[in-house]
């Protein structure tokens, strides 16, 4: 996965042998074909000038970044029990905004306290405002969920809304999708492990004029794409979801005004850690940077 995360970022074979893994052309070709064979799907194609990601390609770099992410912390984490004990600092995210915010937040927070153990938490939304609320993470990146007695929120993007359908979908071919086709389909809900976004969503409709056939629903982002592509319905989904898509679906954006959902930063008021206001005082370095891959990732995506 390293030599695969390394050609996708150089664009080229011969560039990520020679600059990144100090290893010969035709032995890294060998491991690209082999790790091709393992996942059973093409993840690159040769273009005269380098190579390009498939469609499964630009799916598994993302899933390939997290899992040697969490490689690296199983081995921090190993080596620790040889160490003595030093201080932690929890950090959690809704799932799939790690693509975005994780490494920004990680280097910020090296930087800050280099010796300090940082823990990442991957939740819902509520379950992160809880977990905040009862002092059992640091800082999060969530939706304002209510109630939230003594946590604080700091703004940091809007997100417009998208459609997730099967690939194979009948308005997949078109640029955008009317409000009025989603009426037409069967519709994949956020279950109440998201009730910001189901209440965005209900709210929408209602401003529209639709009536959405809310046939089931979705416990995470993961179920929601499965239920779309086995159900052959529609669900709406912030463009973040974008990063996770599995090959069976495609994104399209809505036709007219889009509604849209927004990204918080939370921690407890009563959390006196000094590294949280250290953190804190980065945040707009922090929203900077991440906006920043934001918009290079949907470039990507646009490809």
């Amino acid at each position: 996965m390293r030599f695969f995360i390394a050609v996708a970022e150089e664009g080229s074979l011969t560039n990520a042998a020679e600059r990144r893994l100090y290893t010969a052309q035709p032995s890294l070709s060998r491991q690209i074909r082999d790790l091709e064979l393992e996942v059973g799907v093409k993840l690159l194609e040769r273009k005269p000038r380098g190579v390009a990601l498939t469609p499964a390609g630009r799916v598994f770099l993302d899933h390939a970044r997290l899992a040697l992410m969490q490689v690296e912390a199983a081995c921090e984490a190993a080596r620790r029990t040889e160490q003595p004990e030093k201080g932690k600092f929890v950090v959690g995210f809704l799932a799939g905004q790690e693509v975005v915010w994780l490494s920004e937040a990680l280097r910020i927070l090296r930087e800050e306290a280099p010796d300090v153990e940082i823990i990442l938490s991957t939740k819902s939304s509520p379950e992160l405002a809880d977990a905040l609320m009862q002092g059992k993470v640091d800082v999060a990146l969530l939706r304002r969920e209510t109630p939230t007695a003594g946590l604080a929120f700091i703004f940091l993007i809007s997100e417009p809304l998208v459609v997730i359908m099967p690939n194979d979908h009948r308005l997949a071919a078109r640029r955008a999708v009317r409000p009025q086709d989603l009426a037409r389909e069967i519709f994949i809900s956020p279950a109440r492990l998201a009730p910001v976004l189901r209440a965005v969503i209900n709210d929408y409709a209602a401003k529209v004029g639709i009536t959405l056939k809310q046939n089931y629903d979705a416990e995470n982002i993961t179920g929601g794409m499965s239920l779309v592509a086995s159900t052959g319905g529609l669900t709406l989904l912030p463009r973040y979801a974008q990063n996770m898509l599995i090959p069976s679906v495609i994104a399209r954006p809505l036709h007219g005004e889009v509604p849209t959902i927004d990204l918080m930063m939370a921690y407890n008021r009563s959390n006196t850690s000094a590294l949280l206001k250290q953190f804190l005082s980065r945040v707009d370095e922090l929203v900077d940077r991440g906006t920043q891959k934001q918009s290079l990732l949907q470039r990507l995506e646009a490809r």
